[in-house]
């Protein structure tokens, strides 16, 4: 017995030693001997659940808190086991076990907090880290900061709500997390500068960390520099976004989160173009234990992204499948009906595509405002203009807006349907009187109304209008003389009872210079644009300064054989073909001749060809020796260019001999 109790004090002692040093493998060994010896042993078993945390099997050490739930209560190790469930990412399982403690201590609110933030509770979350930081004075108060930091800048981002509580940004931590919060906000300059203050904050801290390396520092600001990226990529700038991000996925960031969101990014930027890096790309996305490190929102468009990709890649049932599977988890949301719309247009079924977009408008009335904005851009594809009116006119919510007034006038003007589009504009006047009378959208209706009515001769119907805002300002002449030009074809006695109201000459007089007016250099330009328009001053006679030289024009070049005697050819300037001795071709005559004789002569040869047989024809030319022999003059010459060339006449012909019989060549 003694023995005994002296090798377990010994076992004690080691488990001891190796805790305070660490080695908590070697310590773990020691406590499956004491277990081993009593299975039992509370103390021991709480030693061993340490130990197995500390090594990181949470799994191991659940489920020796599952196997003796007798020995170990949840006021014993309830902390524990709901901070492996944490690790583990069963989120749900941990909060129930945290709510089911009945001692709240501080390192229990701790975890309570991380819960809520991952379940993206952020009301409850901000609520438990305000009461820690007010109620706790240790050493921990800056990690708190910076967590309630980040559930400030995730409420900005997600939910578009935040406080500013005036936290320090003496960290690199908090200064990235006070950028977030300025870019949920949408104020993107100013997150762009604390951004890069947090860079240098960062590099400062590392830099002064002998054993860290160049490696380390990238790894630790990649963080930022997608974050930076992500900002250039809202103002735009997607080049240099695209830069940065391909820097942070070539360092292969640890952080499966991060590397899913620039994967995303990437992919966004590139749309249908660059479709194989974003094949590449996607993968990224598709990281084990990415769903455990992003927001909902975040998988949602990570998700609706390899949707988009899908359709781009031409992989309808792959795009449908992940299209079915979105809506299943969110029926709501209309991302995912439009890509499934945008895919029936793409296979040109718009009938179809209207029908779902009628179906989701019923169905989610929330909604509704975007999928009819869609419904109508579908008509008008297709033509049907009155159809997107009336759709658009069904929306309640922007009904009355300024843009949508403008493309509904515009739609109908187009058709030719002034009616309708003069009934938008009273039913919208009549909605500014009731809710905003006098205010400057209402005045402007008003007069863009009396300015159409206007313009396409319903002076009568105008008149109304232009005398509602000539009340509102009867300073203003512009729409006085309107008013009376309107009611002068309506009704003469109102509009000369109206043009009392028109100032006097006195009154309009202005003082203007006319010698100023008329030297400037505006109306000079005017006034010898309107002097050559206007010819009444007689011209002046030119003098000899005013004769221009006129240019010598040069002779066109003549044929070295022009007669200026004959008569030329009225058809010369037609083509051969469709002149009217035109014969066509004598296609293959010469060939047939060529080879028919003896080598070096011609079977058949034409008589014009044959220099005896026209020895006594006129010659076209003076013959050499003779003189100032006379020519006689033909109206059939040909150029010397087109004559074909005769044989010499000094030769005469060798008459052709016959071949010998059976003879391939030679002679």
């Amino acid at each position: 017995m003694c023995t005994n109790a002296g090798r377990f004090s010994a076992l004690w002692t080691e488990i001891n030693r190796c805790g305070q040093n660490g080695d908590f493998t070697r310590a773990l060994k020691a406590v499956n001997k004491i277990l081993h010896e009593n299975k039992d042993d509370v103390i021991a078993l709480r030693c061993k659940i340490v130990c197995l945390i500390q090594n990181g099997g949470f799994k191991e050490a659940l489920n020796v808190m599952n196997t003796h739930t007798k020995s170990l209560t949840s006021d014993m190790i309830g902390f524990e086991k709901a901070y492996c469930e944490y690790r583990l990412n069963r989120v749900e399982h941990a909060l129930k076990t945290i709510q089911g403690i009945p001692e709240q201590t501080d390192k229990l609110k701790e975890l309570y907090g991380q819960v809520l933030y991952r379940l993206e509770r952020y009301d409850e979350c901000l609520a438990v880290y305000k009461e820690m930081i007010r109620n706790s004075h240790d050493d921990y108060e800056e990690e708190r900061k910076t967590n309630l930091s980040a559930v400030l800048a995730a409420q900005s981002t997600w939910e578009s709500t935040s406080e500013d509580l005036g936290l320090p940004e003496s960290s690199y931590e908090l200064c990235y997390n006070a950028a977030c919060l300025l870019i949920g906000q949408g104020q993107l300059s100013q997150g762009m500068q604390k951004l890069q203050k947090a860079e240098e904050l960062c590099r400062k801290s590392l830099t002064e960390d002998s054993d860290v390396t160049e490696e380390d520092v990238d790894a630790e600001l990649a963080i930022i520099h997608s974050q930076m990226a992500y900002v250039m990529q809202l103002q735009g700038r997607t080049e240099d976004a695209l830069q940065l991000y391909n820097q942070v996925i070539k360092l292969k960031p640890s952080d499966v989160g991060l590397l899913a969101v620039t994967a995303n990014n990437i992919i966004t930027i590139n749309k249908d173009q660059n479709v194989f890096d974003s094949k590449k790309k996607v993968k990224l996305t598709s990281a084990e234990g990415v769903e455990h490190k992003l927001a909902k929102k975040q998988l949602q468009a990570i998700e609706i992204n390899k949707a988009l990709l899908a359709m781009y890649t031409n992989q309808a049932d792959q795009c449908n499948k992940m299209l079915a599977s979105l809506q299943t988890q969110n029926p709501g949301h209309p991302r995912p009906v439009l890509i499934k719309v945008a895919q029936l247009c793409r296979e040109k079924q718009h009938n179809k595509a209207i029908e779902l977009l009628q179906r989701f408008s019923d169905q989610h009335p929330e909604s509704a405002s975007g999928i009819k904005l869609t419904m109508a851009q579908l008509y008008l594809t297709q033509g049907h203009v009155t159809k997107a009116c009336d759709i658009l006119k069904s929306i309640e919510e922007i009904r009355y807006k300024p843009g949508m007034l403008s493309a509904l006038v515009t739609m109908y003007t187009h058709e030719e349907d002034i009616d309708s589009a003069i009934d938008v504009f009273t039913q919208a006047i009549q909605y500014y009187q009731s809710e905003q009378p006098g205010s400057a959208i209402h005045l402007s209706l008003v007069r863009e109304a009396a300015n159409y009515k206007l313009k396409y001769g319903r002076k009568k119907e105008a008149t109304s209008d232009l005398e509602q805002l000539w009340k509102q300002n009867t300073n203003d002449v512009h729409t006085l003389a309107q008013l009376i030009s309107a009611y002068s074809l309506v009704d003469q006695d109102k509009a000369k009872a109206l043009s009392k109201h028109l100032p006097s000459p006195d009154t309009m007089s202005f003082n203007v210079d006319v010698d100023e007016l008329e030297n400037s250099h505006g109306a000079t330009y005017i006034r010898k644009k309107a002097a050559k328009v206007v010819g009444e001053s007689q011209p002046k006679e030119p003098g000899p300064e005013d004769v221009k030289k006129k240019k010598k024009k040069k002779k066109g070049k003549l044929p070295k054989n022009y007669d200026p005697k004959s008569t030329p050819d009225p058809e010369r300037w037609l083509p051969m073909r469709e002149r009217s001795y035109y014969r066509g071709k004598k296609k293959g005559k010469r060939k047939e001749q060529v080879g028919r004789g003896t080598q070096g002569a011609t079977s058949g040869a034409s008589p014009e060809l044959d220099a005896s047989k026209s020895a006594s024809s006129p010659p076209t030319s003076p013959r050499p020796g003779s003189g100032t022999g006379t020519a006689t003059a033909v109206s059939n010459v040909v150029p010397p260019r087109q004559q074909k060339p005769a044989a010499a006449g000094a030769t005469r012909k060798k008459a052709p001999q016959k071949k010998k019989k059976g003879g391939k060549g030679g002679w």
